[in-house]
């Protein structure tokens, strides 16, 4: 093992508004890799909104102290004892949101891990990849596709994930019209997936930066956050953690169609009028984390198709700007923190 004793990492020391400073950059001890864990090198880590909830409070404080980031592209350092034989001392890997289920509830069993009661987060429930080094237990750990550097990978590691499972809720049909609520990070990888299946996408946002880069990527519209779009929708993802977009893509919806609303928090829901917002079978649909299926399944689709990340990266050192930039809407695409 070729490390130092300590190193650099941000903490969430006092939930609260980035303006208050609640990120604090520290030198700490490098983690030891438990029996079943690896001991990764951190080369580039993700800036995903839900570090913006851990951080400002919206989630509440599963750890105290707690290290953000669960979108890590880094190499293994050192394997516990009974890791298994899946990696090896050098491999590239992925650090993603969810880390550990029980396997034996009802939900894992029938292979719904992501509702599993037990289950544990990267960067909420266990220090994540705001730091030069973290661990991963192995069996959470993932192969990561060739053909992309650290910083498009990591996004691809939650933004990627919960976006294609989200695409898998709102069951768009073949060649269908998809509605996507948001242009940041998960909604510009889910639209190119929704393109190479052969999806019409359309994108309602607030930031003229965002809707030039929906365009850039192939959407047939791209208008205001609850501007009704050009079509009626066979299905749509909310992205923006914004109970007020909940109606305008409800009514947006044609028959039958699905909304799958894919943020982790949301504010309020305004009062839905069942005539217009629900009846003639439009329903929606909540998006809870994701299975290591789901991550194998879009990991292996990344492999195939090429996807075009958009990453505005910034040093390690420079987290609390870059969550900063994220809240205020300063970010067009999915940040990354570089190592």
């Amino acid at each position: 093992m070729s490390t130092t004793a300590t190193m650099t990492a941000w903490q969430v020391r006092r939930p609260g508004p980035m303006a208050t400073g609640p990120l604090q950059r520290v030198t700490t001890e490098v983690p030891r890799p438990e029996q079943s864990e690896l001991l990764v090198a951190v080369r580039a880590c993700g800036v995903c909104r839900t570090d913006l909830h851990v951080t400002e409070g919206d989630l509440p404080v599963h750890r105290d102290r707690v290290t953000p980031g669960h979108e890590v592209v880094g190499e293994v350092l050192e394997l516990g004892s009974e890791a298994g034989e899946e990696f090896t001392v050098g491999d590239r890997v992925g650090i993603a949101w969810l880390r550990h289920t029980c396997g034996r509830c009802k939900y894992c069993v029938r292979g719904d891990e992501n509702l599993c009661p037990e289950s544990r987060y990267t960067g909420w429930d266990a220090d994540g990849g705001y730091a030069e080094f973290a661990t991963v237990p192995a069996a959470f750990a993932h192969r990561l596709p060739t053909g992309y550097s650290d910083s498009e990978l990591a996004p691809l590691l939650c933004a990627g994930i919960i976006g294609y499972r989200s695409l898998l809720r709102a069951e768009l049909p073949p060649g269908g019209r998809l509605g996507l609520y948001g242009f940041g990070g998960s909604a510009h990888i889910t639209a190119q997936v929704a393109l190479a299946q052969g999806a019409e996408v359309h994108v309602m946002t607030r930031g003229a930066r965002a809707r030039e880069l929906a365009l850039a990527l192939g959407a047939a519209s791209a208008q205001g956050a609850a501007d009704p779009p050009p079509v009626p929708l066979d299905a749509a993802i909310l992205f923006a953690p914004v109970g007020d977009l909940v109606l305008p893509a409800l009514a947006a919806l044609d028959r039958g169609g699905t909304l799958a609303v894919a943020g982790i928090h949301l504010s309020d829901i305004p009062v839905m009028n069942y005539q217009r917002h629900l009846f003639q079978e439009r329903q929606v649909r909540s998006v809870t984390s994701n299975t290591r299926a789901d991550a194998r399944a879009f990991l292996d689709f990344a492999g195939r198709h090429h996807i075009a990340v958009s990453t505005p990266e910034y040093p390690l050192g420079q987290a609390d700007l870059a969550l900063s930039d994220l809240s205020a809407g300063r970010i067009a695409g999915a940040a990354v923190l570089l190592v």
